[in-house]
């Protein structure tokens, strides 16, 4: 095979549109089965992945450069040069120590962050079927070089811009890039100049468009950034990066606090000169540190951390998070309207129940000695196949057949081996029959399968106990009740019987063969729940989340199965409504009655926005699954667009906030688990953050008052740095609640301040503030030196080590909003505990590191001081452990109350 010289120049200037599909082969060096795998690789090597152009990545030193930015940064640095030219070089040096930390730390955030993000991106790459060394094979879409030859059929997305080679009805919806909603008819043929317009390139596929229907073969014209989309995408390299809505609301609660805050930070100030008692210089350093330590800057990067955490760990469980915010509002998440057929069913017809011998007998105790007969329609008038590993390929229900024997310890291959197939007549939807000529001890016989009634009709005699003899009408009514016995029970049932024929027909039909049958039995099948969904549905019940089921089967198998599976009560006739019932409902009167259906039957995919919509109009946050094309409208409509990742089409997919990579319902409870928690932990470190910045404004705020001594700049800077950065990150990472599944959803306007999150910041930080002032309070009362000065110099000492440690005291606490700290879990989390240590030593350096006393004006405290300030923090725990105690005993004030 040539290869191609180059990618860029006179190749890329090619009109394929205007060139028959056998030139196009010719030009780009290929052949309709594609490439050999090592030319892909050369051309690989060559072209670079199918990828579009990323945006502007930032290097290590411009993300801290980039920390210098923050007008409260600024503002610092000045404070350090007015520090410094007033000779206070110390004071200086500190305020630069802690600026550049703060820097470093706020790198560390981002790039976390994007490593999280960019590990999630690796995990959502699509996958192609290509052609490749004269076969086809399944390959990641970056993998695609010019060239290539790849199938498309509905629900696909395209990877590559591609010259179709062959087509069949195939339907392709380009709105992104021509701005025609309409799907475009695509066909083979070469077009004229006048096709220069994209929406007129009737031959060409391009790059992110979707498959509507049909299918097709094309020939990879164009990878990457030479595609359509890319060069678009390349002029977009230098946009701003988006935020999520949770990130905004984030940002706008810093806001606000922030304006709070530095009102507080000019109050302060102002309220110090007033007093005389400092000079220009220390209030004006005070009042900057402050508004520098008690503004939560870091809040959106630990919310970012949180989140993309979360999406990692979702993965590990099967569930691909799409997009950051799905996360948090999994754990919202009211209603889960769930298909039926592979998520909360195995997606494998399973043989349950076998009447044989004019009785009935559960598929799990037959004896497979019952009847020969039997074994031999059921593994013979089937169409299904072996694999090369023994795998069972077919229809679903054929293969469910042979995978009953194969469960008895039956050779397949041994049986059709030694009943070698003559003849057949296939399936058709007007017989409702299938069956096979057979050689069957030297003797022509022919074995049927297939619709109960139709089958009836064509027997006149009955196996019983190995004799043959005539049916009756009595026997014919036996069987129609098994049937309907079996029916009612939501099994497919299929009825066998055979026919030992003179000799082979030479003209095989239906009429020739499948009369004068010999009834051998039926056998009840069904497509069963998954073993673990139950417990699933279970749990999200308990958790106060709605399950329904949706599902193109028959009302009476859904129903059933929504009954084994605990989503619908038994005997509850009124809980399940069919696609066709829907259609007599309005939009209002499917809003009014919604609440009563648990099962939606017959249903077509536009129904499920109707269903979506119906639940949201009560305020409820509904989740929805899909794996059709037609499936996208309800996932973008719902909540949270729940897409399969076996089954679904790349469409659906793409329209999906979450993909799951096993089908499962399980999955789906799992990921509400972990958005309930990443919400949860959010919320703690939110409480953590502003309830120790409170601590710290209040703190100053009554100190300035009183006309006590306050905290010098470094000190609180200090405090700040190590009390609000591994702390708050490390509350991201908590392990869930034992709890967290058995409250009710927070529902549609929870924010972070709710479920009593908001009261337990301000009695938090008041009650922060109250014991570091009493503890300056004592230090004053009860002095160690007789000298003032000292007395003073020791109290401010004991209220700054307070006011820190108290802080890491109190991350423990807000462990858990409302659960006791007293628990092993509570020490559960090593990346906390160290995260607490190493702040705590650096604390408690300052203090007790005579070297260090003189830069943070700091002085040697005794045992009996220590012991004061212990006190405080062991206060800080009791006090906030009474109150849960409280909470716990009245939870309808502070906390959501479990639905039944």
């Amino acid at each position: 095979m040539n290869s191609i010289q180059e990618t860029g120049g006179l190749l890329m200037r090619t009109k394929f549109y205007q060139i028959p599909a056998a030139e196009v082969i010719e030009q780009l060096a290929t052949t309709p089965q594609g490439l050999t795998t090592s030319e892909a690789q050369r051309r690989l090597q060559a072209q670079g992945p199918n990828t579009l152009p990323a945006g502007k990545q930032l290097s290590l030193a411009q993300k801290f450069l980039a920390q210098f930015k923050d007008l409260m940064i600024l503002i610092l640095l000045v404070a350090a040069g007015v520090a410094a030219l007033a000779g206070e070089g110390p004071d200086a040096l500190i305020i630069l120590v802690v600026v550049i930390l703060n820097a470093v730390f706020g790198v560390f955030q981002e790039t976390k962050a994007e490593n999280a993000i960019a590990a999630l991106q690796k995990l959502s790459t699509p996958t192609t079927n290509v052609w490749r060394d004269g076969q086809v094979t399944q390959l990641s879409s970056k993998e695609l070089v010019v060239g290539d030859v790849i199938l498309l059929e509905a629900g696909d997305i395209l990877p590559a811009d591609v010259r179709f080679l062959t087509t069949h009805n195939l339907k392709v919806e380009e709105a992104a890039l021509t701005g025609e909603s309409v799907a475009v008819d695509k066909q083979t043929a070469a077009l004229g100049a006048d096709a220069s317009v994209l929406g007129d390139q009737h031959n060409m596929g391009f790059m992110n468009t979707n498959v509507t229907a049909g299918t097709a073969t094309g020939i990879v014209v164009a990878t990457g950034v030479n595609t359509e989309v890319g060069k678009i995408a390349s002029l977009l390299n230098n946009a701003k990066p988006t935020v999520t809505p949770l990130q905004k609301s984030i940002t706008h609660l810093s806001k606000v606090l922030s304006g709070l805050v530095l009102a507080i930070a000019v109050a302060i100030f102002a309220i110090g000169m007033g007093t005389g008692r400092e000079s220009l210089l220390d209030m004006l350093l005070t009042a900057i540190s402050l508004a520098v330590a008690a503004i939560p800057e870091g809040l959106p990067a630990i919310v970012t951390i949180t989140l993309a955490l979360g999406t990692q760990t979702m993965v590990k469980r099967n569930a691909l998070i799409r997009k950051l915010p799905a996360v948090e509002t999994l754990g919202a998440t009211e209603i889960i309207a769930s298909d039926k057929t592979g998520t909360l069913t195995k997606n494998q017809m399973t043989v349950e129940q076998v009447m044989v011998n004019g009785t009935l007998q559960a598929a799990a105790t037959f004896d497979p000695a019952t009847s020969a007969p039997l074994q031999k329609a059921m593994i013979l008038a089937n169409d299904a196949q072996l694999g090369a590993d023994h795998t069972l390929l077919g229809d679903p229900t054929e293969t469910a057949l042979w995978q009953f024997w194969v469960d008895q310890d039956v050779d397949l291959a041994a049986v059709r081996a030694t009943f070698p197939r003559l003849d057949s007549l296939p399936f058709d939807s007007e017989r409702k029959l299938m069956s096979v000529l057979v050689e069957d001890d030297a003797q022509p016989t022919l074995y049927t399968k297939g619709a109960v009634d139709e089958l009836l009709a064509r027997v006149d005699r009955i196996l019983d106990h190995g004799q043959v003899r005539p049916i009756t009408a009595a026997g014919q009514k036996q069987i129609l009740a098994f049937n309907d016995q079996l029916a009612k029970q939501a099994l497919r049932v299929l009825a066998y019987a055979y026919r030992p024929m003179a000799a082979i027909a030479a003209d095989l039909t239906s009429q020739t063969g499948e009369q004068h049958l010999i009834f051998i039995g039926l056998t009840g099948m069904i497509d069963p729940p998954r073993p673990e969904v139950k417990a699933a549905i279970a749990e999200a019940k308990q958790a106060g989340i709605r399950p329904l089921m949706i599902t193109g089967d028959h009302k009476v198998t859904a129903q059933t199965i929504a009954q084994r599976l605990g989503i619908l009560a038994p005997g509850d006739e009124d809980g399940a409504i069919t696609g066709a019932e829907l259609n007599q409902l309005s939009d209002e009167e499917l809003r009014a009655t919604v609440a009563k259906y648990h099962v939606y039957a017959r249903v077509a995919p536009e129904h499920k926005v109707r269903i979506v919509k119906a639940w949201q109009a009560h305020n409820k946050v509904v989740a929805m699954t899909g794996d059709g094309v037609n499936d996208a409208p309800a996932l973008k409509a719902a909540d949270i667009g729940v897409g399969m990742g076996i089954t679904g089409t790349e469409v659906s997919k793409n329209a999906a906030d979450v993909v799951l990579a096993d089908d499962n319902f399980a999955t789906i409870i799992a990921a509400v688990r972990e958005g309930r928690k990443v919400f949860a932990n959010i919320q703690k470190a939110i409480q953590y953050l502003l309830s120790a910045n409170l601590g710290e404004v209040l703190t100053l705020f009554v100190m300035t008052i009183m006309n006590w001594s306050i905290l010098l700049p470094v000190q609180i800077l200090w405090i700040n740095l190590v009390t609000d950065t591994f702390p708050a990150i490390a509350l991201g990472v908590e392990p869930a609640e034992g709890d967290v599944m058995k409250q009710a959803p927070r529902g549609l306007h929870a924010s972070f301040l709710s479920n009593g999150t908001g009261v337990n910041i301000i009695y938090q930080g008041l009650l922060e503030g109250a014991l570091t002032l009493g503890v300056y309070w004592c230090g004053l009362t009860f002095p160690i030196h007789a000298n003032s000065a000292l007395a003073h110099a020791d109290a401010l000492t004991m209220a700054y080590i307070t006011l820190g440690l108290i802080q890491l005291v109190h991350a423990f606490n807000c462990k858990s909003l409302h659960g006791t700290v007293f628990t092993r879990a509570s020490l559960a989390n090593r990346a906390f505990n160290g995260a607490i240590v190493v702040s705590a030593l650096a604390l408690i350096a300052t203090v007790a590191v005579p070297q260090l006393n003189g830069i943070f004006h700091t002085t040697h405290l005794d045992g009996h001081q220590w012991a004061i300030v212990a006190c405080a923090g062991l206060l800080m725990v009791a006090v906030v452990e009474g109150v849960k105690v409280v909470q716990r005993r009245w939870p309808a004030t502070t906390r959501r109350k479990t639905q039944a």
